[in-house]
């Protein structure tokens, strides 16, 4: 039995590496959703009552300038996870040595496979002369602090949360303030979306004649279906990544550490929350950082991480 499930995760990570090639496949298939959205909101419902004068006018475009400010951020942060390196271990990096201690600032640690986030297996091992420092196995060089190997990129990257299908990219230390956005701007999308299509939803089931063809009405319905069940999943997606922000772990690091009682990253929830999204409050909700962020905060770098005094010691 134990040979059977050594076979059986083996394979998992062979099907891993083939979600390369689903790159254009997932990226058509968003924009394929945006389409059809867009035609059943703006072409087919509001884009017309502009028209028809009144409050039925006002209301159209309300919904259309929300729906397409909305667009535009959702497109901005989306191909932002999607063209942004989420980081990776640089060539020459070396941990910094600890003057005081003699040791190194990173945290010895191991690499589950059970996660299903494209993480390799047993990807870590410990240098004999200094037990605190990871190399990993597969790209053979030395790991920085909350660094993990990525099977299906095939290396090394930082502050690894997981490996999106959807935005063809890990999710790192460089573009995971971007994924959190395109995750909130698509919830509000979607909402948006199926409560202005509710109504020609609830008149698709009852007696009241509707002047659109068949084409138009099933485009409807299918707009409404598919965006009532994104806003659906997407918002427990959404609750579940602000609280691993507020406790400044990632999706990984909540599995590892299940048995750990205390973080060492947990630096109370403005700071945590500081590291991901930056401290100027202006630029919390557009894909980008200022350059005074970028100097002061080390974590939105991904190699160097600020933990609590009396953990600095704690391990996997």
């Amino acid at each position: 039995m134990h040979r059977s499930g050594a076979v059986m995760a083996w394979n998992v990570f062979k099907f891993c590496t083939a979600l390369r090639g689903l790159g254009s496949v997932m990226i058509l298939l968003v924009l394929a959703v945006i389409g059809v959205t867009y035609y059943a909101v703006v072409i087919t419902n509001y884009g017309p009552s502009l028209y028809d004068g009144g409050l039925d006018s006002l209301i159209a475009l309300a919904v259309l300038i929300l729906f397409h400010f909305l667009l535009v951020m959702l497109l901005w942060s989306y191909f932002s996870v999607v063209l942004t390196d989420p980081g990776g271990v640089p060539p020459d990096w070396r941990p910094v040595m600890d003057e005081e201690r003699g040791e190194t600032d990173s945290m010895m640690g191991s690499d589950f496979s059970s996660t299903g986030l494209g993480l390799q297996q047993s990807t870590t091992l410990t240098d004999p002369v200094n037990p605190r420092v990871r190399y990993c196995r597969k790209c053979n060089q030395p790991k920085p602090p909350r660094c993990h190997h990525c099977s299906v990129c095939g290396r090394c990257i930082l502050k690894m949360d997981h490996h999106c299908v959807w935005v063809v990219n890990c999710v790192g230390a460089l573009n995971y303030k971007y994924f959190l956005l395109f995750v909130f701007y698509t919830f509000l999308e979607t909402t948006l979306a199926t409560l202005s299509l509710l109504p020609r939803f609830i008149a698709f089931f009852t007696d009241e004649e509707i002047p659109d063809t068949p084409g138009t009405l099933a485009t409807t319905f299918l707009a409404f279906v598919l965006n009532f069940a994104f806003a659906l999943s997407v918002m427990g997606f959404l609750i579940m990544h602000l609280s691993l922000v507020t406790a400044n772990t990632t999706t990984i690091e909540a599995y590892e550490k299940k048995t750990t009682p205390k973080w060492r990253y947990d630096l109370g929830r403005k700071k945590n929350f500081e590291q991901v999204f930056g401290t100027n409050k202006r630029y919390w909700f557009i894909p980008g950082y200022v350059e005074e962020d970028i100097r002061r905060l080390p974590a939105l770098q991904g190699l160097e991480y600020p933990s609590k005094p009396d953990l600095d010691a704690q391990e996997f």
